[in-house]
């Protein structure tokens, strides 16, 4: 049985999309499977810019300083995807919770339930400061999806924690 099989998934797979998004429906649909996610989905006739909407209010959550202010916002979010968890045992993957109805009604809506519980589910056993924005700053704005043992992951590459030790590294020079 798989005990929280939404949580690291489901955010990393918004995170893929805020920070790379696909041209057209079929590759929301080919991320959502590159994450894991087997099932047939519902089509919508406005699926692309539906789910843009999901991903952009999903971003407030992610730009939230705030923990309580990020409970609210997801659990906004949580209450408008109305969906309510049930056992299921499909694809050989073994007996876990689905968080989204059986008969859902668009991509949208079974994306919005999948990664609303998804990220109250990683916020909650890993920490509510584990999601946020790349350090490293302007040019980045890339979400970071902190999955490390140590809870400190800052940047959303080595390339940017790269640059930003170098603009540390030339400020203590300029100053000193």
């Amino acid at each position: 049985m798989h005990l929280n099989p939404y949580g690291e998934y489901a955010v990393l797979m918004a995170a893929s999309l805020a920070n790379d998004w696909p041209a057209d429906r079929a590759g929301i649909e080919a991320r959502a499977r590159e994450f894991g996610m087997r099932m047939q989905f519902p089509h919508g006739r406005d699926d692309h810019p539906q789910v843009r909407k999901v991903i952009d209010d999903w971003l407030t959550v992610v730009d939230a300083d705030d923990p309580r202010e990020r409970a609210r916002i997801l659990n906004r979010h949580m209450a408008s995807a109305t969906a309510y968890p049930r056992l299921t045992d499909h694809d050989d993957q073994g007996w876990h919770l689905h968080y989204r109805d059986d008969d859902a009604k668009s991509l949208a809506h079974v994306l919005s339930a999948v990664i609303s519980v998804g990220t109250a589910l990683h916020l909650t056993t890993r920490g509510m400061h584990r999601l946020g924005r790349c350090a490293a700053g302007d040019p980045c704005s890339a979400v970071v999806v902190d999955i490390t043992r140590s809870g400190r992951q800052q940047y959303c590459s080595v390339r940017c924690a790269n640059r930003a030790a170098v603009r540390r590294h030339r400020a203590r020079a300029a100053a000193g």
